[in-house]
């Protein structure tokens, strides 16, 4: 009997190394699929569309709302980001763990509408690591650093909404933790019940 999979929600500042994170944890475990987020902002240098990101205007966007078919959405530093829905449902369905990259506001949208939804929130060692980061991107502008890490002090507060806190001092670190998590949720007891409860069924 084929398990169902688990969402999990990799959320965190703007910064703070998700990519990187989930890029080395998707090497390592091939049952992982990843949900390509849409958004509105541009491409940046390197990046491209249908692999990073599915990059639409934000016509397309609003038009996709009112169609109902995100996950969650979400304004960040006035761009939109959302989750399609039917490529998530459909991997779970087929037993494969689905990771969401997403911004915080986002991922505390996806905790209204999926309960079940594993949350884990990847934490800087420091803000001012956080600083060095951006900086190093070389892709924004001053006031885009500063904005960012004022975003970044609110997020911090929402820890407390996540199931799980992984600081990314080191990546290595901190995908080995992330592995960890989830074997953890696949051995939990209300998990296997549920599995073995269905099995005596049929017999």
């Amino acid at each position: 009997m084929k398990e169902q999979g688990i969402l999990f929600i990799l959320s965190g500042p703007s910064g703070v190394g998700k990519g990187t994170v989930r890029k080395q944890l998707f090497n390592q475990d091939p049952n992982l699929k990843y949900s390509i987020s849409m958004t509105t902002r541009e491409p940046r240098i390197g990046e491209k569309d249908g692999i990073d990101y599915f990059y639409r205007s934000r016509e397309h966007f609003k038009d996709l709302i009112k169609k109902d078919a995100f996950i969650e959405h979400a304004q960040y530093v006035n761009n939109y980001y959302g989750t399609p829905k039917e490529y998530v449902e459909n991997m779970l369905s087929l037993g494969h763990d689905v990771f969401l990259e997403i911004e915080v506001q986002g991922a505390l949208q996806v905790k209204q509408n999926y309960e079940k939804g594993i949350f884990i929130f990847l934490l800087p060692p420091s803000l001012e690591d956080l600083k060095t980061r951006i900086l190093r991107r070389g892709t924004e502008s001053e006031q885009l650093v500063l904005d960012r890490l004022s975003e970044a002090r609110k997020e911090i507060e929402m820890m407390e909404e996540y199931d799980y806190v992984v600081v990314n001092d080191n990546v290595h670190h901190a995908v080995d933790k992330i592995k960890s998590i989830i074997q953890s949720e696949h051995c939990k007891r209300e998990r296997v019940a549920k599995q073995y409860k269905q099995l005596l069924e049929v017999e």
